[in-house]
C-alpha cells in the first residue's frame, strides 16, 4: 500500500478528518441501503454526522473515558457512534443486537457504559427492561424512530435529537470538535471488543487502542492494498475484531466505499446489487453459501447437474495445481476458459463476487473442501489467523496460498509454538490488557507473548498451520489426537448439513456426531422424493434422511485415520441455538454448553443405545410450536473402524 495512507494521522477520528478534507463532497464513504434505495453518503456527510454526534453526547454529559454501548445491524450510524466516542475521548463497546436481556445487561454493567446507542425499539425495549439493574446508564439513543412516538422515559432520546444538540454546542463552542480531535493520541484505549466466549463462559472484555487495532488493519493493507475506488459489503457490525480491523481500520486507512445492506436478510442479495471487490465474511457464511449453491444445482434440472458434475473437476484440477505452486498446461487452461465461460462465472454472479478481487474467511477454521470449491471457481480466498487479544498474525500472499496453511506470520508479528503445541503471539496488534481483570490479563499475557489457545504448527517455510483450540482437541485411546473443527468443517460442506458436533473424549472409545440437517436442503430433497413430513424433528428421524446424511459421514471418515472416525452419529432434533447459549453470535460451537444440554443423548451414544427419548420444542410449518417428547435414533456407520 502507498505509505502516504499510514501518515493520515494516529487516531481514527484524526484519518476521519483528513478524508473530509481531501474528499468533502467528491467521493463516496459509504452507501445504504433504504426501502429498495441506495442512499449515498460522502466523507463529509461521515464528518458531520460523527461531530454533530459527539458534540450532542458531550452537550448529555459524556465525559472523557466514558464507554458508549452501542447494539444494532451494520448501518452506517453504528460507524458514527464509534467515531463520536472516541472523538470525545470515550470508548466504544459493542454488543451484538441478538443478544438476550441478561447478555446485554452483562456487558453493560461489565465495562461500565454511561451512554448507550441502539438501533430500534426492539433494542429501547431490552434497554428499559434492565435500565433499573444499571445504575449509572445515563441515556438511551435510538436511531430508528419507529414504534418509538409515544415512549416518554427520560433516559430515551432520539438520535436526531442528539444532532440537533450537537449543532447548538457547536455554535456555542466553536473548534471544540476540532480540538478534541487533534489532542487524541495513539495509545488512547478507544475501544473495548468483545470475545466470543465459545468456552462457555461469558465473553471476555479486550481492551484497545488506537495503536492496536491500527496494527491489524495495517497488516491487511501491506497484505492486500485496498483502493478508494474499492467497494466493500460489511455483514456483521464492528462488534467482532474483525470488523474493527477491516471495517473501520481499513475504511477509514483505504478511503473505500462502505456498502450497508438493508437489513441482515437481505445482505446476500444486497451483494448481488452491489458486486464488491473487497469481500470479508466468517467461514461459516462461506461454507453455507457453498453449501447452497451445490444444494440448488443438485436439486435443478438434468443438464444442470451434469455441467456442474462434468465442470466443477476443471475447476478443482486448477485449483489444486495452484495449492502446489505447479503451472497449468495450455489444454487446462483452455478447458478451464470454457468452464468460466460455462459456469465459474454463473455461480460467481449468483454469490454477488463477480468483481471480488480480495476475498478472506475469518473467525474460524474453513473446510478445506469449501476453500476449494472457492479456488475452483477462480476466487482469491485466503484465510487469516488471529484473534480479539492477540491481533491478526498471519495470511499468505495471492502467490503462496497453500490449502492447509494459513500463510507465514505478517512483518513485525512474532510467533512461535510452545512445548505443548499452543501458538503463542507478540506484536503490535496484541490487546492492553481485560477490562478490570489484572488476573486474567497476567494468565493469557505473559513477557508480552499472548497465550492463544490455540494448537498449530510452523512449517519449513514459515507457513502457519491451525490444528483446533486446545482444549478441544482429544486424546484417543490408539495414540492418535481427535480434531474436531476439521471434521466439523468437513461436514458442513454437505448441503444436507447445517451444523455438526463431533466429540469423543474420556470414557468414550470413538468418535461420535450430532448432525444438524439443513432443514431447507433436506426438505426439497425430500419432496422431489414425495416424502410425508410436517416438522423439523420428524424430517430428521427419517431413516432415508439419516441415509442422506450417512453418505456425508462416509466421505469425512475416509478422509480421516482409523482412529478418529465417527462410529456413530445422531440427527438432532432441532438447530443449535445462540439464545440457548449454544452457539456464540459469530456461531462457533460452545462445547461445554452442549455437553450439558445434550448429556443424554451421549450417554445413550456410548451405552450403546438404539435410540434416546428426549423432550423437544417443536415447531410446524404453520408457525405454531409445541413441546413434544420424542425418540431420536442413533445410527451407527458400519465400517468407520477399520
Amino acid at each position: 500500500m502507498d505509505p502516504a495512507r499510514l501518515d493520515k494521522g494516529d487516531t481514527w477520528p484524526k484519518v476521519l478528518k483528513h478524508n473530509f478534507e481531501k474528499y468533502g463532497d467528491t467521493h463516496r464513504a459509504m452507501r445504504h441501503k433504504h426501502f429498495g434505495i441506495w442512499q449515498p453518503y460522502t466523507w463529509k456527510d461521515y464528518y458531520l454526522q460523527t461531530k454533530f454526534l459527539a458534540l450532542g453526547l458531550l452537550s448529555l454529559g459524556f465525559e472523557h473515558g466514558d464507554k458508549l454501548l452501542i447494539v444494532g445491524d451494520n448501518t452506517p450510524e453504528w460507524y458514527y457512534a464509534e467515531l463520536a466516542a472516541q472523538a470525545d475521548h470515550g470508548v466504544s463497546v459493542g454488543a451484538f443486537s441478538e443478544l438476550t436481556p441478561a447478555e446485554t445487561k452483562s456487558i453493560a454493567e461489565n465495562s461500565d457504559a454511561r451512554f448507550a446507542i441502539v438501533q430500534d425499539q426492539e433494542q429501547v425495549d431490552k434497554l428499559l427492561q434492565i435500565k433499573h439493574d444499571l445504575p449509572s446508564l445515563k441515556k438511551v439513543i435510538y436511531w430508528s424512530y419507529k414504534g418509538l412516538a409515544h415512549y416518554d422515559d427520560p433516559v430515551l432520546i432520539g438520535y436526531r435529537d442528539v444532532l440537533e444538540l450537537g449543532r447548538k454546542y457547536d455554535a456555542e463552542h466553536p473548534g471544540l470538535f476540532e480540538r478534541n480531535v487533534e489532542t487524541g493520541k495513539g495509545d488512547d484505549v478507544c475501544a473495548i471488543v468483545y470475545t466470543s466466549g465459545t468456552t462457555g463462559d461469558s465473553p471476555k472484555p479486550a481492551v484497545h487502542t488506537y495503536r492496536t487495532l491500527r496494527a491489524g488493519a495495517e497488516y491487511h493493507l501491506r497484505l492486500d492494498p485496498w483502493q478508494d475506488n474499492d467497494n466493500v459489503v460489511p455483514f456483521l457490525p464492528p462488534v467482532w475484531i474483525n470488523e474493527q480491523w477491516l471495517g473501520i481500520g481499513c475504511h477509514l486507512l483505504s478511503a473505500c466505499t462502505l456498502n450497508f445492506a438493508e437489513g441482515p436478510e437481505t445482505q446476500q442479495r444486497d451483494a448481488r446489487e452491489t458486486g464488491p471487490s473487497i469481500v470479508f465474511h466468517g467461514a461459516r457464511l462461506w461454507e453455507s453459501q457453498a453449501s447452497l449453491v451445490t444444494a440448488r444445482i443438485l436439486g435443478a434440472n438434468g443438464l444442470n447437474r451434469y455441467t456442474f458434475r462434468l465442470l466443477m473437476p476443471i475447476g478443482y484440477t486448477a485449483a489444486d495445481l495452484k495449492f502446489q505452486g505447479k503451472n497449468r498446461s495450455l489444454l487446462q487452461k483452455l478447458l478451464y476458459a470454457f468452464a468460466d465461460v460455462a459456469l465459474f462465472r454463473s455461480i460467481r454472479r449468483s454469490l454477488g463476487l463477480q468483481n471480488a478481487r480480495i476475498c478472506y474467511s475469518t473467525a474460524a477454521i474453513l473446510s478445506p473442501d469449501a476453500f476449494r470449491f472457492y479456488h475452483a471457481l477462480n476466487l482469491p480466498l485466503k484465510s487469516l489467523f488471529g484473534s480479539t487479544e492477540g491481533g491478526t498474525l498471519a495470511g499468505a500472499r495471492n502467490e503462496d496460498i497453500r490449502l492447509d496453511t494459513i500463510g507465514p506470520a505478517h512483518e513485525g508479528t512474532e510467533v512461535r509454538i510452545s512445548d505443548e503445541g499452543e501458538i503463542l503471539c507478540r506484536s503490535p496488534g496484541t490487546f492492553a490488557g481485560y477490562y478490570k481483570e489484572p488476573d486474567k490479563t497476567s494468565e493469557m499475557l505473559k513477557d508480552g507473548w499472548f497465550h492463544s489457545g490455540d494448537c498449530g504448527r510452523i512449517r519449513d517455510d514459515g507457513h502457519l498451520v491451525f490444528v483446533d483450540r486446545k482444549k478441544d482437541l482429544v486424546p484417543l485411546a490408539g495414540g492418535e489426537t481427535l480434531v474436531p473443527q476439521l471434521i466439523e468443517s468437513r461436514l458442513r460442506f454437505s448441503p444436507y448439513i447445517k451444523d455438526a458436533w463431533v466429540f469423543a473424549g474420556p470414557g468414550r472409545a470413538y468418535a461420535s456426531a450430532v448432525v444438524i440437517i439443513d432443514y431447507d436442503s433436506v426438505a426439497r430433497w425430500a419432496g422431489q422424493r414425495r416424502m410425508a413430513f410436517t416438522t423439523f424433528t420428524e424430517l430428521a428421524q427419517m431413516q432415508e434422511v439419516y441415509d442422506l446424511v450417512k453418505q456425508d459421514i462416509d466421505r469425512v471418515n475416509r478422509t480421516l485415520p482409523v482412529g478418529s472416525r465417527m462410529r456413530k452419529y445422531v440427527n438432532l432434533h432441532k438447530e443449535f441455538d445462540p439464545d440457548e447459549g449454544e452457539l456464540t453470535r459469530t456461531r462457533k460451537l460452545r462445547r461445554a454448553i452442549l455437553e450439558e444440554h445434550y448429556h443424554e443423548v451421549i450417554d445413550a451414544i456410548y451405552r450403546n443405545g438404539n435410540d434416546v427419548r428426549i423432550e423437544a420444542r417443536v415447531g410446524h410449518r404453520d408457525g405454531r410450536m409445541e413441546t413434544v417428547t420424542t425418540t431420536l435414533r442413533i445410527q451407527s456407520v458400519e465400517g468407520a473402524g477399520g
